[in-house]
């Protein structure tokens, strides 16, 4: 009887202390398994921010691509509609006219060398109509001076020379056509930027007189009207002066190769004077 009491309570702490080791074990698992779950939130949450701030970049990378001219467009109507419109109209105006004395000027130019070579050639044979043939089918200012040269080759070399002077006269005041005009809205452009600055200024003390306050918010409606319109208006007498002076160094090299021609002109008719009028 005293060993079968006995096996009942060796039993028993047995089957105790399975309970407690598995209690303990269980326990100890449960924190394991709620840091893990708290890490995979934790990585999920830096994901999702990941993403989030990936797609903020690619929505303002996106905005600044597309905004530039919407940009541009709110700005110009803040500075008030009709300055800026005065400022875009002379914009207009010059970059039209810029742009029709670059293409005139670029049509204008010529291989002058081989003009003159091709001249001397035919009057080297004595062919003074294929002379001005050539001159005449060419196009450009240096060949229209040695066409004129070329048809009072008969009446003497000092002829010659007053009529090219002449004409080269002529043909520089054609290259130079329009250029006040393009100077005339380079002044303008900032000229009407600071007005629209000094009408902006004159708003700005208006509205601080109704208001009978200097805060910000009461003066920061006409500064920015002054601003802008400056800033616009300097802006375009920059992008006119550009192009006036690309202009000017198109002109310059067309009046130095002028002359030059004519130079080479009266030399090439002297050595045909020599050769078939003695």
């Amino acid at each position: 009887m005293k060993k079968v009491f006995a096996f009942v309570a060796m039993m028993g702490l047995l089957t105790f202390g399975v309970n407690q080791t598995i209690n303990a074990q269980g326990t100890e698992q449960a924190p394991a398994v709620e840091e893990v779950a708290a890490n995979d939130s934790i990585a999920a949450d830096s994901v999702a921010a990941a993403d989030a701030e990936e797609v903020t970049e690619i929505a303002e990378e996106t905005t600044e691509k597309q905004g530039l001219h919407k940009t541009i467009k709110v700005k110009f109507i803040e500075g008030s509609a009709g300055f800026m419109s005065l400022v875009a109209i002379a914009m207009i105006f010059g970059l039209a006219l810029c742009i029709e004395r670059i293409i005139f000027l670029s049509l204008s130019e010529i291989n002058s060398k081989k003009l003159l070579e091709d001249i001397q050639a035919a009057l080297e044979k004595g062919d003074v109509e294929g002379a001005k043939a050539i001159c005449r089918d060419t196009r450009g200012p240096v060949a229209s001076i040695c066409y004129q040269g070329m048809l009072r080759i008969d009446e003497g070399l000092d002829v010659v020379e007053r009529s090219v002077v002449s004409y080269g006269s002529v043909q520089a005041s054609n290259l130079e056509k329009n250029l006040s005009w393009i100077t005339l809205f380079i002044a303008m452009s900032p000229s009407l930027g600071f007005l629209g600055t000094v009408i902006g200024m004159v708003q700005a003390f208006d509205d601080i007189q109704k208001a009978g306050d200097i805060s910000p918010n009461v003066v920061a409606g006409g500064m920015k009207v002054a601003l802008i319109t400056t800033i616009f208006g300097i802006i375009v007498a920059l992008i006119l002066q550009v192009f006036y002076n690309y202009i000017l160094s198109k002109v310059e090299g067309l009046n130095t190769d002028m002359e030059d021609s004519s130079v080479s002109l009266l030399d090439i008719i002297m050595k045909y004077n020599l050769k078939f009028k003695k």
